[in-house]
């Protein structure tokens, strides 16, 4: 597979591989990120993220999405409400790439922790039709409601296999 062109997502220059090619699935998580830089538009123009859609993606050929945080030293911090997201990092995709602004690296696990439940969560809740005080609040309570987006928390410190995991570092805020 090779890199077919360079393409302008609303300001930003990436290098795509060929969506065209029948043989490469692409697994696109919807966060605020790939909004943000419209690949989802640019990739899947009409795409339904349904519950088969999601379990696609635990075989694709590459998944991109985004991080909550991440560490001066490299470590990933990842919070869901379902685990979708967070499965397909761990295990299934060939190829996971993640799209990060530098307003989501801290200086250390502590505090991509804290900046992923504290900061990131609360904004994300506001995505969804879901009853949390972090919705109503923008502040988090360390909840178990049945709508938390917060059930499960995922910390990457190294790729397995090996190079299998990229992150992409955008020298701007993206996302929250």
């Amino acid at each position: 597979m090779s890199l077919a062109y360079n393409v302008n997502f609303d300001g930003y220059i990436c290098s795509l591989i060929d969506a065209k090619n029948d043989n490469v699935y692409f697994g696109l998580f919807d966060n605020f990120t790939n909004k943000h830089i419209k690949i989802s538009d640019y990739l899947f123009e009409n795409i339904n993220y349904i519950t088969e859609i999601l379990k696609k993606c635990l075989t694709a050929d590459y998944f991109i999405t985004s991080t909550n945080a991440l560490s001066e030293d490299g470590i990933l911090v990842n919070i869901d409400g379902t685990g979708n997201r967070l499965a397909a990092i761990c295990f299934g995709p060939k190829n996971v790439i993640f799209i990060c602004g530098i307003n989501k690296i801290e200086q250390n696990l502590d505090a991509a922790i804290s900046r992923a439940r504290f900061t990131a969560a609360p904004i994300n809740a506001g995505r969804f039709d879901i009853k949390t005080p972090c919705k109503t609040s923008g502040k988090c309570h360390n909840c178990t409601s049945p709508d938390c987006i917060c059930s499960e928390v995922l910390i990457t410190r190294t790729s397995r296999p090996a190079n299998r995991v990229k992150v992409i570092i955008v020298g701007e805020d993206l996302g929250y």
